[in-house]
């Protein structure tokens, strides 16, 4: 059994080193095409101009969106808590307002937050750390209450762990919480074993909507 979950893990090591090649491989070409189609841009922005702006009138603002989050939590016997209901996948420029904090999943901004292992030291934007978990990752999120030894041991199982985040959300009822998409689960501190389980079952997990999107080339603190 030991065998089989070891064999388990080094494939699962394996696919995310594979999607993080592909992903590398993929922000190369586009940075080139970037390059090459940045004068027609540019061009286009100027004959359009004016209808740009009036076609981003009618979705500006700050007005706050649901989160098209229809549902509640169902907590399982493992302690994982799994969203029953719609998790809506729009890309909004608006503030979403989610039915739980951190959120689960639901419209999102069209920007994701790095989830290469990068850890934050300031609250997110839930709308584009919503993003991140669409692409299959691991959200840590800590308060002020969290035990500091806890917070240090956690971000450094973030910094080599492909697809997870982590950074600080005081709206949290909880010192330490984990978040995939349509999954959330409290855990007790670094050591608890449920940590593992979690990001074992969850990064790049079957949860995923878009498994295999980029992790890198979106926002950054």
């Amino acid at each position: 059994m030991g065998s089989a979950k070891k064999s388990s893990n080094t494939a699962r090591q394996a696919r995310i080193a594979e999607m993080r090649r592909a992903e590398e491989a993929r922000e190369r070409r586009n940075r080139i095409l970037t390059i090459a189609v940045s004068t027609v841009v540019v061009a286009g922005l100027v004959v359009g101009g004016v209808f740009l702006v009036r076609g981003q009138s009618d979705d500006s603002g700050d007005t706050a969106s649901d989160g098209k989050a229809a549902g509640k939590f169902v907590t399982g016997a493992d302690g994982v808590k799994t969203w029953k209901g719609d998790l809506a996948r729009n890309h909004v420029t608006k503030k979403v307002s989610y039915p739980v904090d951190p959120p689960v999943g639901g419209d999102h901004n069209q920007v994701w937050m790095n989830c290469n292992g990068d850890v934050y030291t300031k609250p997110l934007n839930s709308e584009n750390a919503v993003h991140s978990l669409e692409h299959g990752a691991v959200w840590v999120t800590y308060t002020d209450a969290a035990d500091k030894a806890d917070v240090e041991k956690l971000a450094a199982k973030v910094k080599k762990t492909p697809y997870s985040l982590m950074s600080p959300d005081e709206k949290q009822q909880d010192p330490i919480m984990l978040t995939a998409w349509g999954h959330q689960r409290t855990v007790t501190g670094a050591d608890d074993p449920n940590v593992d389980k979690f990001f074992e079952r969850f990064v790049q997990g079957e949860q995923t909507p878009e498994p295999g999107a980029a992790c890198t080339g979106g926002l950054s603190q």
